[in-house]
């Protein structure tokens, strides 16, 4: 008889911490793994953070995987089971993407692998922002097996308690666990195994969001830079990649009005920048951005 490889799906919203999750996942998992990544925009940051890693990876590059990538993700999965035969696999979803979907497609049509697990990434910092749950973020929430409520250390243990007995309204079966940067014991990702029958979805995908890239190989002025970033407006929700400075290269991470820099090799300027109707601001951040070259 076949032993079906466990697959577990990471999903949760646009920068809730699902790329930082697979960062601690490889630093901790002591088995073979393998990933499958599926990105929103033009630029394949995610990808391009983990690469380097003791890991097998797969990218699915644009698309969303729950709709119009169905068929490639099918094909990379058996591809990945051929030619690696890996202990579990991993596939971190767009933060766009309804997860009810692809769980559905695992059961019906991949006879390799088996569903392990949903893990639901959720930022909690964003929760207390933007309180409103979108349809989008309310499927990632039931879909979820296990809950990282994440970036617990931004909010006051009152929000906190709001916001759990709000997960708990849409899935009353997840566990939740408080994660900062998502430093979770990888044990209660794994062997989950829970048994369920995801329902054929009625799909009615409509990402509301959009995003562009810039690249550059110029050296940005570091304290310039802080300035954008300190005023970038409330629809650029999401922006990722990575800048140079003189002093060196950096990981850029800006959710819902926070950021950060964190040394990290990666050659260039590569930018992402997601939000809705961001795309009418391409050219006045792009023009912005030009003004932190040296």
């Amino acid at each position: 008889m076949q032993v079906r490889t466990p697959l577990t799906v990471i999903t949760g919203p646009l920068g809730s911490g699902k790329t930082t999750l697979l960062r601690h996942i490889l630093d901790s998992f002591p088995k073979k793994i393998a990933i499958l990544m599926n990105e929103f925009g033009e630029i394949a940051i995610d990808t391009k953070i983990i690469q380097g890693k003791n890991v097998e990876m797969a990218d699915l590059g644009g698309g969303c995987v729950c709709c119009s990538l169905l068929g490639e993700f099918e094909a990379a999965v058996n591809e990945i089971v051929d030619t690696v035969d890996p202990d579990n696999i991993v596939v971190e979803t767009t933060g766009v993407a309804e997860p009810d979907a692809l769980v559905f497609d695992i059961q019906e049509s991949l006879t390799r692998v088996r569903l392990d697990g949903v893990v639901t990434v959720i930022d909690a910092d964003a929760m207390v922002k933007y309180p409103q749950v979108g349809h989008t973020g309310r499927m990632q929430i039931e879909a979820a097996d296990t809950i990282l409520l994440n970036k617990v250390d931004l909010v006051s243990e009152t929000e906190l308690e709001g916001i759990e007995k709000k997960l708990n309204s849409f899935n009353e079966i997840a566990s939740i666990l408080r994660t900062k940067r998502c430093q979770v014991d990888v044990d209660l990702l794994f062997g989950i195994g829970r048994e369920r029958v995801q329902p054929p979805p009625h799909h009615v995908h409509q990402p509301e969001f959009e995003s562009f890239g810039y690249k550059t190989a110029a050296i940005l002025n570091s304290e310039r830079f802080e300035e954008f970033a300190n005023f970038l407006q409330t629809d650029v929700y999401r922006s990722k990649g990575f800048v140079k400075f003189s002093d060196g290269n950096y990981l850029f991470n800006f959710v819902a009005g926070r950021w950060d820099l964190e040394p990290f090799e990666q050659e260039g300027t590569e930018l992402v920048f997601i939000g809705k109707k961001v795309c009418d601001r391409q050219e006045q951040i792009i023009s912005q951005l030009k003004l932190c070259e040296q």
